[in-house]
């Protein structure tokens, strides 16, 4: 069975595994590169230094590897690079990095929904999920495990912590700190990611551990400084705590500090 569609555009110079499906109309330039078992739909458009991971399944419409949105981009070689078992669906757009020898980079088992937009320069951990017509705008750095909502706006630069949860139609131009559930526009923190944390193994003392934590620091009135020093005192200092406040001290943004005026959730 053929594997390259007849209407199919792809470069002789192009690195494509014998086993890569390409459907019609797609365009391969003559810088990528496909891994084993990559699924290409049709009328997708793949240019520049992108390298495609194994078994991916870029779908009808996407358009990755394109020249970045940024003026001071002259040209100059970047990448993109997409990691193994990630799902890019209908119509979404990945552009290259802008920056001599820089990289976009889209982790392992992602899920990016249709519409989506990922700019130059943004870093994207594994197991990521952006829903429908979520865009990132340059240098945005995501944690593994988060979720991003649909029709979510992130400003350039931003940082979003792991298993970070962004509801819909919200947006920031802060920070967003891992293990939280913020809402609203812009975005605040309403509680803990108390279901996310479970699913990816994380203790009963653990959750008890990070809600302590974000008690003091969104919910007791205090400013951040302040707050920091408190759960340094109060509260035990393991890994993912450890990791909630080396996020807060060197965030170059600023991290969301409103809190929800509601009572914390329980967990």
């Amino acid at each position: 069975m053929e594997k390259i569609h007849s209407t199919a555009i792809v470069d002789p110079a192009a690195e494509i595994a014998d086993d890569v499906v390409i459907g019609p109309f797609t365009i391969i330039g003559p810088n990528v590169k496909i891994k084993s078992g990559a699924d290409i739909q049709s009328r997708v458009v793949i240019d520049g230094h992108t390298e495609i991971g194994s078994n991916c399944v870029i779908a009808n419409g996407a358009v990755i590897g394109t020249p970045p949105q940024d003026k001071g981009y002259k040209g100059e070689v970047t990448m993109v690079k997409i990691g193994d078992n990630t799902i890019l669906r209908e119509y979404t757009t990945v552009n290259r990095a802008s920056g001599e020898g820089s990289i976009t980079v889209v982790g392992d088992n992602c899920m990016i929904m249709a519409y989506s937009h990922i700019a130059h320069n943004c870093q994207i951990g594994n197991n990521v999920i952006m829903a429908n017509y979520a865009g990132l705008a340059g240098h945005v750095e995501v944690g593994d495990n988060a979720f991003i909502g649909g029709i979510v706006a992130i400003h350039q630069f931003v940082k979003i912590g792991k298993l970070a949860i962004i509801s819909g139609f919200s947006g920031t131009r802060q920070d967003i700190p891992p293990f939280s559930i913020t809402d609203g526009r812009p975005a605040i923190v309403r509680g803990v990611n108390k279901v996310g944390l479970r699913r990816n193994g994380f203790s009963r003392p653990e959750i008890d551990n990070i809600r302590k934590a974000f008690r003091i620091i969104w919910f007791e009135k205090l400013n951040l400084s302040n707050a920091i020093e408190m759960v340094e005192k109060d509260v035990e200092m393991d890994d993912n705590v450890k990791h909630l406040i080396e996020f807060l001290k060197t965030s170059k943004r600023g991290v969301i500090v409103k809190r929800e005026q509601e009572e914390f959730e329980p967990i």
